[in-house]
């Protein structure tokens, strides 16, 4: 009688378990990266482009580029001639060392922000076509269940669907 109870219980866990894998094996699962397939696009390169190209952002990052110039060659004449210099001489460089390194720190916050800046932009501007590529791919594919991209250990490549949205995205904003 326990062995007939035990057999039943297990039969009606493997019934059961196989019903509920036949409903997930007939969900069609996909992943997107929205940002990536977002920032991969035509027009969000281009506008990437024309901002590295634009006067204000070669100039900030000339002024990095020259503040951390700066700081290394400070960095080296310290090396070499730290033993010779006296107390106020070596005061006044790590005064000099403590100016570069606030002028590229600062060049860097500035060309962070305007990177920044730029990707919010670009956000606003392409997110609502996004979203409407994002939802025609997804019916195409039959998708019935859409995960974030980050929020997935693992996926096959066949379930990531951020490409295909991409080039949808370079379709609607031609």
């Amino acid at each position: 009688m326990r062995n007939s109870k035990t057999l039943f219980l297990v039969a009606v866990t493997s019934l059961a378990a196989t019903l509920s894998f036949s409903a997930v094996a007939a969900d069609k699962i996909a992943v997107v990266d929205i940002a990536r397939a977002i920032f991969g696009s035509n027009v969000a390169q281009a506008r990437l482009q024309q901002a590295e190209t634009g006067a204000d952002f070669v100039g900030l990052k000339a002024k990095y580029e020259s503040s951390t110039a700066d700081l290394q060659a400070l960095a080296k004449e310290a090396e070499s001639k730290r033993l010779t210099w006296s107390q106020e001489q070596a005061q006044e460089h790590q005064k000099k060392m403590e100016y570069a390194k606030a002028d590229a720190e600062l060049a860097a916050r500035k060309i962070q922000a305007e990177q920044q800046q730029l990707q919010q932009k670009i956000m606003q501007e392409l997110g609502p076509k996004a979203q409407e590529a994002l939802q025609e791919v997804v019916a195409e594919e039959g998708v019935t269940i859409l995960l974030r991209a980050d929020a997935v250990m693992l996926a096959g490549p066949e379930s990531n669907i951020t490409s295909k949205v991409a080039d949808r995205l370079n379709k609607k904003t031609k």
